[in-house]
């Protein structure tokens, strides 16, 4: 911002010119890394959802496979699982109820409220979690390597930034 004094003499605020503005460029920087930080999380995402769809599963109920294997226990609640998949009670038991079908889910009542379903993930659905992580490996690691030491940081730091700075795992 600069002054101008033809307001009487005294002192207005104008806005700076193109790209002078406090923050522009820091600004246009913090875009820069968002931008790119969400190319490479689309790209990944992209291998793992093409390689489920592949081995002839949505990417979505593949998810849902993944974050009741990545709970602890390996166990989740029907509403848990629709949390964090960020779907509505009607979809994620729809989604729950072709998992079980296919073999890759079982539900469960909770000992000790019967009222409460529990979902664990079956043999099959660790197998087949296990199989598209193996299957995509190859084409992360190629996809990573082909990132510079520093675009790897940008899209760590700004990842970072969302969540926090805090990386202790409990």
């Amino acid at each position: 911002m600069r002054g101008n004094m033809s307001n009487g003499g005294r002192r207005t605020r104008q806005p700076d010119g193109p790209g002078r503005g406090r923050g522009s460029n820091k600004q246009h920087d913090y875009f820069v890394a968002v931008a790119h930080a969400r190319y490479i999380l689309r790209k990944l995402f992209r291998i793992v959802e093409d390689k489920a769809k592949e081995l002839g599963i949505d990417p979505l109920a593949h998810q849902a496979l993944l974050q009741v294997y990545g709970s602890a226990g390996q166990a989740l609640r029907v509403s848990q699982l629709g949390e964090r998949l960020d779907i509505t009670t009607a979809f994620t038991s729809n989604l729950v109820k072709g998992l079980v079908r296919r073999g890759f889910l079982v539900r469960e009542s909770l000992a000790s409220d019967a009222r409460v379903t529990i979902l664990r993930i079956t043999d099959a659905g660790r197998d087949l979690c296990n199989r598209v992580d193996a299957d995509v490996r190859p084409h992360v690691d190629y996809f990573a390597s082909q990132l510079s030491p520093n675009e790897r940081r940008i899209a760590l730091s700004t990842v970072m930034f969302y969540i926090g700075t805090d990386t202790t795992i409990e």
